[in-house]
């Protein structure tokens, strides 16, 4: 490589470096005690989001609202599709988790 290379690749290195710095800082000053329930919540809204907004994509796309493609609504529902399938991966993993739990003998 050579030294200006060398010297740009440095420079990216130690922007990024303050970047995550910066970001770091910012997330420490973020409130830490949500809880496992709040961000249970959090998730499920999300997801619940994101159906809506497949089924109004959908219906704007069946009405013919020529602001909205077919391949906007397709993301859409592959998006809400695969966060229904998280949500239902991630309450199957709980309800194991608890299963296993309860059989613990004490």
């Amino acid at each position: 490589m050579s030294v200006p290379a060398i010297q740009t690749a440095l420079n990216k290195m130690q922007a990024m470096q303050e970047q995550v710095q910066t970001n770091s800082v910012n997330a420490s000053q973020a409130p830490q005690n949500q809880g496992f329930a709040a961000e249970l919540k959090q998730s499920v809204e999300k997801i619940n989001e994101l159906q809506q907004t497949s089924g109004a994509k959908t219906t704007a796309f069946q009405l013919g609202d020529p602001n909205v493609s077919l391949s906007e609504v397709m993301v859409a529902k592959q998006k809400a599709g695969l966060a229904f399938d998280m949500g239902v991966q991630m309450r199957n993993k709980l309800v194991g988790a608890y299963k296993e739990i309860m059989s613990m003998q004490v």
